[in-house]
C-alpha cells in the first residue's frame, strides 16, 4: 500500500505507521485487494489528510465508513465525486445548510473537496472499504489510526470546531478536551435520524460564528461540486 499523505500530517501519524498494528493493517489490506475490490482507490485512501494540512485543520467532520458503491468513495466523509448521485445524507447535510443559511445549493453535486481545501478535515473513522460491504473493514486498525489523529488535533491545537453527528461521531468526544475545542453534536443526518434534531441544528452557522470570535474567517459551506 503506497502511502500517500501530506508531509505534516505524516511526521504527526509517524509512530502510528511505525506500529505493530500498522503493520498488520496493511497485510489485511494487500489480502483483501488480491482477492476484492475495495473503496477508496489506493491513492485517495488518505485523501482527507491530503487535502487539509495538519495545521490548516480549523473545523472536523467525522464519518464512520467510506461508501461501499462502484464510483462513490474518495477518500472524504460524505462527499462524492462530481457525477456520483448525492447519496440521501448528503441530500440532508445540504438541505440543512441551505436552511441554516438561507442559501439555495442544489442537491445535485456532492464533491466536498472545496469544504476540505478550506481546512474541514472530513475524516471516516475506518478509511476502507470492501465493495458492497458497509463495516468490512472495522475493527482492523483503522480506528486506532484515526483516534490517533483526532487526539494529536486536540492536543496540538486549540480552537478546532468539532461537528459530531450520531452516535458513533459523539463517541469520539473522549478524544476532544472541550476547554480547548468547540465540540457540536447532532443526531446523524441520515433519513433513519435527520428528523430527530439534525435537521435545525444549525451547525453551519454555528461553527461559522465560533470561527468569526477567533478572527478566523467562515467556511464557505456551499462550495459543493
Amino acid at each position: 500500500m503506497s502511502v500517500k499523505i501530506d508531509s505534516s500530517w505524516y511526521e504527526v501519524l509517524r509512530p502510528q505507521f511505525e506500529a505493530p498494528y500498522f503493520a498488520q493493517l496493511k497485510e489485511f489490506l494487500v489480502a483483501e485487494r488480491s482477492q476484492h475490490t475495495c473503496y477508496p482507490p489506493g491513492s485517495k485512501i488518505f485523501a482527507a489528510f491530503d487535502h487539509t494540512p495538519f495545521d490548516r485543520v480549523r473545523v472536523v467532520i467525522l464519518g464512520q465508513d467510506p461508501y461501499h458503491e462502484p464510483g462513490q468513495a474518495m477518500g472524504l466523509c460524505f462527499s462524492v465525486p462530481q457525477g456520483i448521485k448525492v447519496p440521501p445524507s448528503l441530500v440532508n447535510i445540504i438541505t440543512e445548510i441551505n436552511s441554516d443559511l438561507d442559501t439555495s445549493v442544489p442537491a445535485t453535486g456532492g464533491d466536498l473537496t472545496g469544504w476540505a481545501d478550506q481546512g474541514v478535515l472530513l475524516l471516516n473513522a475506518t478509511l476502507t472499504v470492501r465493495a458492497h460491504q458497509a463495516g468490512s473493514h472495522q475493527r482492523r486498525g483503522w480506528e486506532q489510526f484515526t483516534d490517533a489523529a483526532i487526539h494529536a488535533l486536540a492536543e496540538r491545537r486549540n480552537g478546532i470546531v468539532f461537528l459530531l453527528w450520531g452516535s458513533y461521531a459523539i463517541a469520539k468526544k473522549s478524544l476532544i478536551d472541550s476547554t480547548k475545542h468547540h465540540v457540536l453534536t447532532a443526531p446523524h443526518p441520515s433519513p433513519l435520524s435527520a428528523y430527530r434534531g439534525f435537521f435545525g441544528c444549525r451547525h453551519f452557522s454555528r461553527c461559522n460564528h465560533l470561527l468569526a470570535a477567533q478572527g478566523l474567517p467562515p467556511i464557505d459551506w456551499t462550495q459543493i461540486g
